[in-house]
Formats: structure tokens, sequence, C-alpha cells
């Protein structure tokens, strides 16, 4: 039923390493014409305020993946522009000598398509290290709402164009291009709600003013609590939290939704350094320390090796610049 919303093709087998979190490696790596890497602390661009569960992850990992290295991995908190900051940077500015990378996520992907004068374009103008993790998202409505079931829900749409009302933490986010996508397929009309953040949508919800939430995870402890009822998540399977909840895979569409995000640096990065830096973050990502940390957070794990991650970002672009035409949507 066409790409799946986060341009995943398949699923990607998955690899251990975790003896090799005992000790630094033995070799970091030799990258041509540069010597060896690293032989100084390596800089770590986060683009969101300390505190988020992005956040959290991604100092965890910088922590673990800097015991193998031999070398910190100093975090920098950069936030703004919607996370996409340092993305300008990066891209134009930092050298690319492995010594400064940063998290990249769909924002940074889908910007371009959004505005008239584009500052970057993420399939050219980065080095696409790893692959990490994402986010559960799902839909929920209010615990004494008519839709037992998804199916009900789409159902009623149907009859009702526009009735079914949604919240999103915003315009043009992963979240909403999600829905209109699935209305598209559907052929339905809902209503979009957007709030400023994830949490804003909750007590819409809850007071009847808004049909239901289509977000990431901020639903749970409603949904835990009896006051929300999770009609569908939007992992590739089955979330361990809210084990009798189906996949929209499971409800006949090939979409997978985790806004999924990871490592990318300057452009022309040396394969040599590359290599180091995903065998690091990779083993770091498989630790135990980072595991606790996705878990607590619902964050599955989505890895892809440094070619999947490039090819995800490649066909994610094509996806993102589709939907941003056919919506229609521009943020200036």
């Amino acid at each position: 039923m066409g790409r799946p919303a986060n341009g995943l093709s398949r699923r990607h087998a998955l690899a251990m390493g975790g003896a090799a979190m005992a000790a630094p490696l033995a070799a970091p790596g030799v990258a041509s014409g540069q010597g060896r890497f690293p032989e100084r602390p390596i800089r770590f661009i986060i683009p969101w305020p300390p505190g988020g569960s992005s956040d959290s992850q991604l100092r965890s990992l910088g922590e673990q993946a800097g015991r193998l290295l031999g070398q910190p991995v100093v975090i920098e908190n950069r936030g703004g522009a919607g996370g996409t900051l340092h993305a300008v940077y990066l891209a134009r500015e930092a050298r690319p000598d492995g010594y400064t990378i940063g998290q990249m996520h769909l924002s940074v992907i889908r910007r371009p398509f959004l505005v008239r004068t584009p500052q970057w374009d993420a399939t050219t103008d980065f080095t696409h290290i790893i692959g990490l993790t994402g986010w559960l998202f799902g839909a929920a409505v209010r615990a004494d709402s008519p839709f037992r079931t998804w199916q009900d829900m789409i159902a009623f749409a149907r009859q009702n164009p526009g009735a079914v009302s949604y919240a999103t933490s915003g315009i043009a986010t992963t979240n909403h291009l999600a829905m209109e996508d699935i209305c598209a397929r559907e052929r339905v009309e809902m209503t979009h709600v957007p709030f400023r953040g994830a949490s804003e949508g909750i007590p819409a919800v809850l007071s009847g003013n808004v049909t239901m939430i289509a977000d990431s995870s901020t639903w749970a402890p409603a949904v835990d609590g009896g006051q929300m009822r999770c009609l569908s998540v939007w992992s590739a399977e089955r979330a361990p939290r809210f084990p009798t909840v189906p996949t929209l895979r499971e409800l006949g569409y090939d979409i997978v939704v985790t806004s999924n995000y990871g490592i990318s640096g300057p452009p022309r990065m040396d394969p040599g350094v590359v290599r180091v830096l995903h065998d690091a973050f990779k083993t770091a990502l498989m630790s135990e320390e980072n595991t606790r940390v996705r878990t607590q957070f619902d964050m599955p794990l989505v890895y892809l090796n440094t070619q999947e991650y490039k090819d995800f970002v490649a066909q994610r672009a094509v996806w993102e610049r589709d939907m941003v035409t056919r919506l229609g949507i521009r943020m200036e």
C-alpha cells in the first residue's frame, strides 16, 4: 500500500556487541591522511534543551561511546528552530574530521521542503553515520469514547466528514503528515488540531474538545490510568507496554511511524572515521545502559548501519517532499 511512513522497506537484523563495552577499542582506527582517530574529545550537538527523552538517550549513548573510543564525547545542547538550528553549522561550517557530529532527525530532512530558500539538502550536505531509535507513536481517545477500535473511528469518519478531530504537536510534524497520509488512503476527512507540544493535546481530548490525540506516547500514562484508550500504535511491532493494541500494519496500512533519528556529521567525512564512529555508537546503542534508557521512554530500536541510514535519508526525503507538496504546507 505504498511507501512506509518512515521510509523503511524491510526489517533489519540486529547484531549485539555486548562484550566490547568492557574496555576501549584496542585500535580506534586509522583514517587515510588523518592519522589515528580519535585523538581528542568529540563534540556531539543535541538540538534540544537538556532533559527530554532524546537528550537522555543521546547523553547515555555518548557516555558509552566515549569509553569505547578512549576519548570523551562532549554533549552540546543547541536548541532552537524546531531542532534544526545545528543543521546549517554541520552542513556549512564544521570541519569533516569526525570531531563534530550531531543528531539527524526528520525535521532536518523535512525543513528544506517547507521554506522558499533551503539552507541545506539532507541527502548531500551531511555524512550519515548510524540510525539509532525513535519514539512510540499512536492514537488514543477518551476512555468513554464510542470508538472501541480504530476501525470504529474510521467508519464514523467516513460517514461524517470532518467530525473526527485529532490533536498533534504541530503543523508539518511527523505525526501530522502520517495522519494526512492515512486520511488520503482511507479517503476520509478529519479535522487537524495542532498544539505547541504533544502534552497540550491530552487535556483537549480528556475535556472532549478534541476526539483523539495522534502523537508520541505522552498519552501512555492516561491509558495506563484508565482515562484514555489507545486505538493503534505506529511501531513495526506491538509495544510491550500495550500488548493488546494493534499496529498500523496489522490494521492494513504499510506504515511505520517512529520519527526515527540517528547521527550525522559534516559532508565528505573520511570513511575510516565514519566506520570507527559507527562501530562505537552501535555497541553503545546495544548496551544494557542505553537499552534501559530507551525502555524508560518507550523508544523502539531502529538501528541502521551507515549505508542503510544513508539510503533511509534519501528515501525519506522523497516522501517528505511529496507530502509537503501535496498538502501545500509552508513555514514562512
